[in-house]
C-alpha cells in the first residue's frame, strides 16, 4: 500500500507517494539532496529547476555507468558458468 511521504528538496515541498519502506524513501530523498546541492554549489545562480535538471543528468550518467559494469559482470558470470559446466560434463 502507497504511503504518503511530505518531503522537501531545496526549498521546495513535495507530496511523494511510494510502496518502498521509510528507509528507502529517506535514501532516495538524501540522494537526490545531495545531487542537487553539489549542482548548486558547482554553478551559481542556477534556478531550482536547472539544477534539477542538471542532477537528473548526472544520475542518469552515473545509472548507465552502473548498468554497463553489472551487463559486464553478468556476462563474465554466465561465461564461467559455462565452463564450468562443461568442466564438469567433461569430467562425468
Amino acid at each position: 500500500m502507497k504511503k504518503s511521504y511530505n518531503i522537501n528538496i531545496l526549498g521546495q515541498e513535495l507530496l511523494v507517494l511510494s510502496d518502498a519502506d521509510d528507509e528507502h524513501v529517506a535514501g532516495v530523498i538524501r540522494l537526490v539532496t545531495e545531487k542537487m546541492e553539489e549542482v548548486s554549489k558547482s554553478v551559481n545562480n542556477l534556478k531550482t529547476l536547472d539544477v534539477a535538471i542538471l542532477a537528473a543528468l548526472n544520475v542518469a550518467e552515473e545509472l548507465l555507468k552502473l548498468r554497463e559494469i553489472n551487463e559486464d559482470l553478468c556476462f563474465q558470470l554466465e561465461s564461467r558458468a559455462e565452463k564450468l559446466i562443461q568442466m564438469i560434463e567433461n569430467a562425468s
